[in-house]
């Protein structure tokens, strides 16, 4: 069974080998002491999330990226010193005690930095229990792997029921969508966006002073590459403007409860309309369809939105619940 932990108490459950499920600015996580490899594996378990499917390792503070990577190229300095903490996720070459249970087996490690006041004082809290100053959580979204990430404790709550987990309540996620992961394992290559997220391409270009090129598919070198992902029970269909009102109408015909997440009303079952501010549409994006899922629709059918700032991670995450 989930059981509600505050600071302290979590931080016993982590050092003592346990899981937490912790507030973030952008998910919530499914975190483990990160120097623990077999509390590290139970995440998997939990999850039923492929083993060789790499973790993120949430870090204190910005000086703690040096104890878990073996280098830091300079723009990947550059990028920590601006945007952490933040929902930003650093690809580095990985130190030397950092487990194959947190990489997948992989040479690289992903480390951030969270913007929860709460999740740092674990962090922190886990560093006392363990008497050092560079304690880690390794986690991914607190929820069954492939399904729609949690934004509230209530949601880890439901998805984990019946799981030894501790829940961290930190309220609503300030983000609503995961961490952008940028690769700077190749300090030759320079940096690549492996997951579009809650910091726009467009601020990492501008830290940067250089464009920033997408690696978002092909092989799973992180956390939310893989095609079909963050997907609801309901059937995701993308439309556009043009095509929504057929797209309804075909579900509808086939005897199917439908809902709309668009622009403007439609005739679907259950219609909502999109918020023209980007943040809000972002940080309410999940929520809106666990609700569209607690209320048995069978389809949803949903208008992206453009693809620049936090627009491109909403239609990339909604373009992967559809496969």
């Amino acid at each position: 069974m989930t059981y509600t932990v505050d600071v302290a108490r979590g931080a016993e459950v982590l050092a003592r080998g346990g899981l937490v499920a912790i507030p973030t600015e952008t998910v919530y996580g499914l975190g483990a002491d990160a120097h623990q490899p077999e509390a590290v594996r139970r995440i998997f378990a939990v999850k039923g999330r492929p083993t060789t499917h790499p973790l993120i390792v949430h870090l204190a503070h910005v000086d703690a990226l040096a104890h878990w990577a073996r280098t830091i190229p300079p723009f990947a300095r550059r990028l920590a010193d601006v945007l952490m903490p933040g929902p930003l996720t650093l690809i580095l070459p990985r130190a030397d005690h950092v487990s194959d249970a947190v990489t997948g087996g992989r040479d690289t490690v992903g480390l951030r930095v969270p913007r929860h006041p709460l999740a740092i004082a674990l962090i922190e809290a886990l560093s006392l229990a363990r008497g050092e100053s560079h304690a880690g959580i390794a986690a991914p979204s607190a929820n069954r792997f492939g399904s729609v990430s949690p934004t509230t404790a209530a949601h880890v709550h439901a998805d984990l029921e019946g799981e030894d987990v501790g829940v961290l309540d930190g309220g609503s996620c300030e983000v609503g969508l995961e961490s952008t992961i940028v690769d700077c394992a190749a300090a030759d290559a320079g940096p690549s966006i492996l997951r579009v997220g809650g910091i726009p391409r467009e601020l990492i270009e501008e830290v940067l002073g250089a464009p920033v090129p997408l690696a978002t598919e092909g092989p799973s070198r992180a956390p939310g590459m893989m095609a079909s992902h963050y997907a609801p029970r309901a059937r995701v269909v993308i439309a556009t403007r043009e095509t929504i009102d057929d797209a309804i109408a075909h579900a509808r015909a086939s005897g199917l409860r439908v809902a709309s997440l668009a622009r403007g009303a439609t005739h679907a079952d259950r219609s909502i309309t999109m918020s023209t501010n980007e943040a809000a549409l972002a940080r309410d994006l999940y929520a809106t369809l666990r609700a569209l899922d607690g209320e048995g629709l069978d389809v949803i059918v949903v208008e992206l939105p453009e693809a620049r700032g936090l627009g491109l991670a909403i239609a990339d995450r909604l373009t992967r619940a559809s496969r």
